[in-house]
C-alpha cells in the first residue's frame, strides 16, 4: 500500500463513524455538484450491506488530527461476479488517503473474488467527470469508462396533489407492509424487473433487514387483475430540511410494459411528495438500463441535474 502522510492512519470503520463519514462524503458532494446528495440512510446501507464485514472488508483514513478525510467500501450483496467499488476522500485535504484506500480495496477485492468462488471477477467504480484525479487514479488501476449514470430531478411547482386517473385495467395502492405475502410480492417484482440491469440484488430476508426507517405510505403497488406488475419504492432519510422526494426503485415486470404503469406509479409518487409539501422529486437511472428508463423519465418532466461516468476492470 501507498504510504500515508505522517500521522495519517488507516483502520475499520464502525457504525458510530457514520456520521463522520456522512459529513465526509457530502463534503465530496458538494464539491462535485454543488449539494449534498447522499443520506444517513446510504451510508447505513453501505455499512450493513450483505457481504460487507466491517472488520475484513471497508477501511476509513483519518488525518494527523483523527479526523476521518476518507472512507472506501465494495458492494456484491449477492456474491455474483461483479462488484462496486467506492473510494470517497476529502475534496483536497483527504487527497493523499485515495491512492492507498483504493489500492487496500482493489488488494481486498481479489480476495472476495476467490471467496465468493468466480475464475473472473468484473470491479465498477463510478465518477463525477469533474473528479479528474479519481478517474486518473482508476483509470491507472486499469479501469475503463463504460457508461453513464444520470441524476434526474423534477420541481413539484406545479405538480397537482389530486391523484391522477389511471391507465384500463390498472389499479394503484399503497404496499401492505404487515402483509407478508404483499412484501414478498414487491420485492419479487424488484428482483425480476432489474435482472439485466445494475440493481443491487439482494433476498428478501436481507432485503428487509435493510429497512430501517421506510415510510410505506409513499410505497405503491400497481395490479392488473389481482397481479402486483409494478411497484415504486420511496425512500427519506428522515432530515428535517429534506424536502425531496426521492424514487430508490421503480420496477415493472416485462411482460407488463408498454402499458402505462411506469409512468402512473411515477405520477402517483410526484402527486403524493407535493401533497407532503416536497418541492421536488428525483431518482438514478443508469442512462444504458435495457427498459429505456430514462426515455420515461424525460417524458414526465425530469432533467438531468448531473451525470456520472462508470468504469469497470478485470480482475
Amino acid at each position: 500500500m501507498t504510504e500515508l502522510p505522517d500521522g495519517w492512519s488507516v483502520r475499520r470503520p464502525t457504525l458510530d463513524d457514520s456520521p463522520a463519514i456522512l459529513e465526509l462524503v457530502h463534503a465530496s458532494d458538494i464539491a462535485a455538484v454543488g449539494h449534498p446528495d447522499y443520506s444517513p440512510e446510504e451510508v447505513r446501507e453501505a455499512l450493513t450491506e450483505p457481504n460487507t464485514d466491517l472488520t475484513r472488508d471497508s477501511w476509513v483514513a483519518l488525518d494527523d488530527g483523527g479526523t476521518i478525510v476518507g472512507w472506501t467500501y465494495p458492494s456484491n450483496a449477492t456474491g455474483g461476479n461483479r462488484e462496486f467499488i467506492e473510494v470517497y476522500a476529502w475534496p483536497g485535504r483527504g487527497l493523499p488517503a485515495m491512492r492507498p484506500l483504493l489500492e487496500l480495496m482493489l488488494a481486498r477485492v481479489a480476495e472476495r473474488k476467490g471467496e465468493f468462488g468466480h475464475e473472473t471477477y468484473e470491479v465498477r467504480a463510478g465518477a463525477i467527470p469533474t473528479e479528474q484525479p479519481y478517474i486518473d487514479l482508476l483509470t491507472e488501476h486499469g479501469f475503463a469508462f463504460l457508461k453513464q449514470h444520470a441524476r434526474m430531478q423534477l420541481a413539484l411547482d406545479d405538480v397537482s396533489p389530486v391523484l391522477p386517473s389511471l391507465p384500463d385495467g390498472v389499479t394503484l395502492r399503497t404496499v401492505r407492509p404487515d402483509d407478508e405475502d404483499d412484501m414478498r410480492a414487491f420485492h419479487a417484482v424488484v428482483e425480476q424487473a432489474f435482472l439485466d440491469s445494475d440493481h443491487r440484488s439482494a433476498s428478501y430476508e436481507d432485503w428487509r433487514k435493510q429497512l430501517v426507517t421506510p415510510v410505506f405510505d409513499e410505497w405503491f403497488v400497481a395490479e392488473v387483475g389481482g397481479t402486483v406488475a409494478g411497484v415504486l419504492e420511496s425512500s427519506h432519510d428522515g432530515e428535517d430540511d429534506n424536502d425531496e422526494g426521492w424514487v430508490k426503485r421503480l420496477a415493472v415486470l416485462g411482460s407488463y410494459r408498454r402499458r402505462g404503469l411506469g409512468e402512473a406509479l411515477l405520477r402517483r409518487a410526484f402527486a403524493v411528495y407535493a401533497a407532503k409539501g416536497y418541492t421536488k422529486a428525483g431518482l438514478g437511472v443508469d442512462m444504458e438500463n435495457p427498459t429505456k428508463a430514462a426515455r420515461l423519465y424525460l417524458a414526465v418532466g425530469m432533467k438531468p441535474l448531473y451525470e456520472a461516468d462508470i468504469y469497470r476492470k478485470l480482475v
